[in-house]
């Protein structure tokens, strides 16, 4: 892969983050998703299919008005640059093109929540530097990170000095090193500040055949955000809401009974013929759940 000079890494990644008017791309209507005090928001990996802007509107479009940023709508395509291309654009990115996209979420009236950066092993220390930098451009207090049990360690002294919660992912593939069972998060939370939180994905948790329900009750002073898809129990597929065996309902039930300012983010991942119409179906089961 040729060397990038850092003006051509800057037109790869972010979206295409100025590309439309600001004018030209939102409704009128502000979009709320928030029900029965319960906020219900969606991860943008969601939207995944499209660019940043079209992405943005199609929150709007749906109605949901809370989102938790995927990196991958912010940073070079994994398929136009090699890794050390990579840490190089997240070292010299300016900043201000994060401002210009949380203006845009602004615009759009959907509260910008969380930035989701996946922090791994092979960061360099200036690379995690950089990305709390980034996050604190988006003028977000919290980061989500499919990251490693090992990095944690490292991602805690930034967390602390940036005052940035960190909300571990887990996924549903029980390995070492990675976040999957109550045993990993607690891990997470031995040894490191308040700081490191967790972001509890409950359709894989369910997935990998825990109580998410059970877990949620014990643990929900440290969980900044949850995921919220449908799976079946062991390692069984996505599926449309209500057609597998994670506990959405009751999930939402313990958020709305507790008035626990949790964020429940929507994360579609099966297979569906239209993203914005599957996004809709999935707002549309929780806002029922919730009796809204």
């Amino acid at each position: 892969m040729p060397n990038l000079t850092r003006r051509e890494l800057g037109k790869l990644a972010l979206g295409a983050a100025a590309a439309l008017p600001l004018r030209n791309i939102f409704a009128a209507d502000k979009p709320n998703s928030k029900f029965n005090g319960v906020q219900i928001g969606v991860q943008s990996y969601s939207f995944r299919d499209r660019s940043l802007d079209e992405a943005i509107k199609g929150m709007v479009e749906v109605g949901i008005n809370c989102c938790e940023l995927w990196q991958g709508h912010v940073e070079p395509p994994r398929n136009q640059v090699n890794r050390e291309q990579l840490r190089q654009w997240r070292l010299s990115v300016s900043l201000d093109e994060f401002r210009k996209i949380r203006a845009k979420f602004d615009q759009a009236g959907i509260i910008l929540y969380a930035y989701n950066l996946s922090f791994r092993d092979d960061f360099s220390d200036e690379e995690i530097g950089r990305g709390f930098e980034m996050a604190k451009a988006l003028g977000v207090n919290i980061i989500t990170a499919s990251s490693t049990v090992s990095a944690t360690k490292r991602i805690d002294p930034f967390a602390k000095k940036y005052k940035i919660r960190v909300g571990m992912h887990n996924h549903s593939n029980i390995r070492p090193n990675e976040y999957a069972t109550p045993d990993d998060f607690a891990a997470a939370m031995k040894g490191n500040s308040e700081y490191i939180c967790i972001n509890l994905d409950i359709g894989h948790f369910t997935a990998a055949n825990f109580d998410a329900v059970d877990f949620l009750k014990k643990n929900h002073e440290r969980i900044v955000t949850l995921h919220i898809k449908d799976r079946k129990k062991d390692q069984g597929p996505n599926v449309e809401f209500g057609q597998g065996d994670t506990p959405i309902k009751e999930v939402l039930a313990l958020l709305k009974q507790n008035k626990w300012k949790i964020p429940a983010n929507i994360e579609y991942e099966y297979r569906g013929a239209d993203t914005i119409a599957e996004v809709k179906k999935c707002l549309d089961y929780c806002k029922r759940a919730l009796g809204a």
